[in-house]
């Protein structure tokens, strides 16, 4: 098993004071034909991260959880740089979540926590109504994964770039918007960094278009671990009323809705995210 290390800090947040040392593991998955790299930090309780579409991004809101929680951030297959075709690998949606339960085996967890953002989000609930015992709760960040016609999910993969700031927060010119989107200035790695992200989007949408529904509502009754559904009251990527259908669905559920936020809470409102997140996992690792 491979394994290597970098070191990242949290800003302005007490909660992680210092330094924090960022392992990378590696595991073989789904017939040992792809090598999953998983970014793993901090101590406590086993938290399994879930990314979003446009990738892994070990950002202030997981470095602070990773005060009092061991993050395991697994990079969805194609979005490693050393390994960009490990997703052909993959035929359906049914595939990738066989893999990461045999991850999540392979990586020695035993019951974690698992956190999702938006597609990851969609990811986590599909894993904990696949095996119902394999968490012992679960975060929802954004998820995608329904559909109501009335609602349409936006294609983001469609989308405009200059329009994506938009869809994304609720203000787009925060410092912490621009933060989150800015690209190199150099020309060459401006070129790498648009195409890797190009690329990245492309992995995971090809899982999720041209409708980011895959028969979701008929399995999320199967989900039993405690769950906390977070959204921003302004996301305009997919409407925060899909939050209420999700709560309909998990039966031992509960909704946080965090005023003037976009689609994504753990960036846009940090603060609120975190206190409202870990004063969920407190309440659930005390029953």
């Amino acid at each position: 098993m491979n394994q290597q290390t970098t070191t990242l800090r949290a800003r302005s947040q007490t909660q992680n004071p210092g330094d924090t040392a960022v392992d990378e593991r590696q595991v073989l998955v789904w017939g040992d034909r792809v090598n999953l790299r998983v970014k793993v930090f901090g101590k406590g309780r086993d938290v399994l991260y879930l990314h979003p579409s446009g990738g892994l991004v070990v950002d202030d809101f997981l470095l602070d959880l990773a005060a009092s929680h061991r993050i395991h951030a697994p990079e969805f297959p194609g979005t490693s740089p050393e390994d960009p075709y490990a997703v052909r690998q993959f035929q359906d949606l049914h595939d990738i979540v066989l893999a990461y339960e045999e991850a999540v085996r392979r990586l020695g967890l035993d019951r974690p926590i698992v956190i999702g953002q938006s597609f990851g989000g969609m990811l986590a609930a599909e894993l904990a109504a696949t095996f119902p015992d394999l968490f012992s709760a679960v975060v929802l960040l954004d998820p995608i994964g329904l559909w109501r016609d009335d609602m349409p999910v936006v294609n983001w993969n469609a989308v405009p770039a200059a329009d994506m700031p938009s869809l994304l927060f609720a203000n787009p010119d925060s410092e912490e918007a621009r933060a989150f989107l800015a690209l190199p200035e150099e020309p060459e790695a401006l070129a790498k960094a648009m195409a890797a992200r190009v690329w990245t989007l492309g992995c995971t949408g090809s899982f999720v278009w041209p409708i980011p529904e895959r028969g979701l509502a008929r399995r999320l009754h199967r989900v039993h671990a405690p769950t906390q559904i977070v959204w921003g009251r302004d996301d305009k990527l997919i409407s925060a009323a899909y939050a209420a259908k999700f709560q309909d669905l998990i039966a031992d559920s509960e909704v946080t809705i965090i005023d003037d936020c976009g689609h994504i809470p753990q960036v846009e409102k940090r603060a609120e995210t975190f206190e409202a997140v870990t004063r969920f996992l407190e309440k659930v690792e005390t029953r």
